[in-house]
């Protein structure tokens, strides 16, 4: 599993391999079983986790009992309660698996270590939570202000292995529309 990781690392910055084994070494590994939680709402958030195969999602449950689905994880992904782990506080959102999964993770004082003894670590973390907040970014807009047809085609475009993975009720769900109107719109292309 180290071997995805360090691909992984190494699309933005380049390591020896000392560099890696000290990262490395402050990961720990985690298997889990579809429809397992990895992270459950009101829980403190310990680690990230790094996706080496499966694919999980994040959900948001609100008062009525309403379920949000607010991000997927898969292959080379990152996943985590963020705003629970960086805080320190406990989770508002479920993490479970849609299918069986292989993570490594780290926890928040590994993470602190690694980023403030390695420069390039701490440069790889920028990168990934400055791109992870653009894409939120971007979803929350398309939410606000795209048509679903519009939501649909950018989905398919940037995730379409996940169009073989995800049931489309969950689809529609992560797109804010119904199952009806994501089969209306499938079908048209």
């Amino acid at each position: 599993m180290s071997a995805e990781l360090r691909k992984h690392i190494e699309e933005i910055v380049p390591l020896t391999d000392q560099e890696f084994d000290f990262i490395n070494n402050h990961f720990k590994t985690k298997s889990l079983k579809k429809h397992q939680y990895l992270i459950q709402e009101d829980e403190f958030v310990k680690n990230i986790y790094f996706v080496v195969k499966g694919l999980l999602k994040a959900t948001y449950t609100d008062i009525n009992g309403k379920e949000y689905i607010i991000q997927f994880a898969m292959e080379n992904w990152w996943i985590s309660d963020f705003q629970a782990f960086y805080n320190e506080t406990k989770s508002i959102t479920n993490i479970t698996c849609l299918e069986n999964v292989e993570l490594l993770y780290i926890s928040k004082a590994h993470l602190d270590k690694i980023c403030s003894e390695s420069h390039k670590m701490e440069h790889f973390f920028r990168v990934k939570n400055s791109s992870g907040y653009v894409a939120l970014q971007q979803r929350i807009l398309s939410l606000l202000s795209t048509h679903p047809k519009e939501r649909f085609e950018q989905f398919t475009h940037q995730y379409p292995q996940l169009l073989q993975r995800v049931s489309k009720t969950i689809i529609a769900a992560y797109l804010g529309i119904s199952r009806e109107t994501l089969s209306r719109l499938s079908s048209k292309l």
